[in-house]
């Protein structure tokens, strides 16, 4: 498996599982309500329509999505493992943590 390959799997297990990294949601999301926020984050875990025009780095780790009818923005972040700066090497888990915010496309 090459970097971006390896990349584009660590996004999509935290996308999916929501393990090794972190999931941040917006006050807009939250709003949204209890069932709701189940259905965003469902819905965030099952994206799969990656293409050149949307995933440029092939990295999937950003994707704007219709949910319940409200347009929504996810995006995943690499940290180093204390949060303060970019991680060195994103492919690298024991050196990154990553951070998955959703948002409400108006929140950007």
């Amino acid at each position: 498996m090459d970097r971006t390959e390896r990349i584009a799997a660590l996004n999509d297990q935290l996308r999916r599982d929501r393990s090794r990294g972190k999931v941040v949601i917006t006050r807009g999301i939250q709003a949204l309500g209890h069932q709701a926020v189940l259905d965003v984050l469902a819905a965030v875990a099952a994206f799969s329509d990656f293409t050149p025009d949307n995933d440029p780095y092939a990295e999937h780790d950003c994707a704007v999505m219709n949910v319940g009818g409200h347009r929504m923005i996810w995006k995943i972040d690499y940290y180093d493992t204390d949060l303060n700066f970019a991680s060195d090497d994103p492919a690298n888990p024991a050196v990154t943590i990553r951070v998955l915010t959703i948002m409400l496309a108006d929140e950007y």
